[in-house]
């Protein structure tokens, strides 16, 4: 992990000199940065779970996800594509790592408190099984690769 612990950006959560990991590659799943090149595929994913998203640790009391067009789910993706490149926030798509299909998303953003990060994630109905192994995957992720001290991240 490379970056400078003593030095921090007022507009980012991650040190000054961290690089944000470009992805994760496991057998079952793939991590991208999403941004607007998976809006199709994104919006499929989460417009056929939302009952199931909504059951997910961390959405429980969620607003998201809710309504919207393919537009509005554009306009949402740019914006966490822009988060990504100004460091306030970093959101990967989860693929399917044979066909790129998106099955889910992970959303790493600051705590209220500043001093950390809150992470949650969810797949598609049709990939509930990866939910655990993701939720796993990601935690170790977290621990070997990211800056942070502290990670609050619903248990599976």
């Amino acid at each position: 992990m490379a970056y400078a612990a003593a030095m921090s950006d007022p507009a980012s959560f991650v040190p000054i000199g961290f690089v944000p990991p470009a992805g994760l590659d496991d057998p079952d799943f793939r991590l991208r940065p999403l941004g607007p090149e998976h809006n199709q595929s994104d919006y499929a994913a989460w417009t056929s779970s939302s009952d199931h998203i909504h059951r997910t640790p961390g959405f429980l009391a969620s607003s998201w996800p809710r309504p919207m067009t393919l537009a509005e789910n554009l306009g949402d993706l740019e914006r966490h594509a822009a988060d990504f490149a100004t460091r306030a926030g970093f959101t990967y798509t989860v693929l399917e790592p044979t066909t790129d299909d998106v099955i889910g998303c992970v959303y790493i953003y600051p705590l209220p408190d500043g001093e950390g990060a809150g992470v949650k994630s969810w797949v598609a109905a049709a990939h509930a099984a990866l939910d655990a192994p993701l939720y796993r995957v990601v935690t170790a992720w977290l621990a070997r690769e990211w800056p942070f001290t502290e990670v609050t991240y619903d248990p599976r």
